[in-house]
């Protein structure tokens, strides 16, 4: 949920929850939670070809306005949230592998990443963005030891 007062929006800043131990991924509860998350809007989720929105604004309202894109961040922490739910599930850990694989591809020519990408796959917002490059390190680490592990 977004917040207290909001217990039916979801946020995809709940991804981060496993990555800092404050939930197993194995979690039942984080599981449902990522499920939702990887619908499309119109089904109640936020992703949208295998980008991650932070929210759905059309059912919250953030006081900025205008029209937001997913954010990359958040798209990595989808897909070391998977690759740690993958080490109990394998197929999870699949759907990372394919994931972080498409993401990588909406680097500019220089391998650099933006703040947000828009669903044709536009950079948006903040460019560089230190915390989107810091949070791609950290899913490619987890996700190459991951898979190795399984080897």
């Amino acid at each position: 949920m977004q917040s207290v007062e909001s217990p039916d929006t979801l946020d995809s800043a709940a991804l981060i929850m496993p990555l800092v131990f404050f939930i197993n991924p194995s979690d039942p509860r984080f599981l449902s939670t990522m499920r939702e998350i990887l619908k499309v809007p119109a089904k109640g989720g936020l992703t949208v070809n295998d980008l991650v929105y932070r929210y759905n604004h059309s059912v919250s309202d953030d006081g900025v306005g205008g029209k937001e894109g997913s954010f990359t961040m958040c798209s990595f922490w989808l897909v070391e949230a998977l690759t740690r739910a993958g080490q109990y599930d394998k197929p999870l850990l699949a759907k990372a592998s394919v994931l972080f694989e498409r993401l990588i591809s909406h680097a500019n020519h220089l391998t650099l990443y933006s703040e947000e990408i828009n669903s044709s796959g536009e950079l948006l917002g903040n460019f560089p963005q230190a915390f989107t490059h810091i949070s791609m390190i950290s899913a490619a680490f987890n996700l190459d030891r991951t898979l190795q592990s399984c080897d």
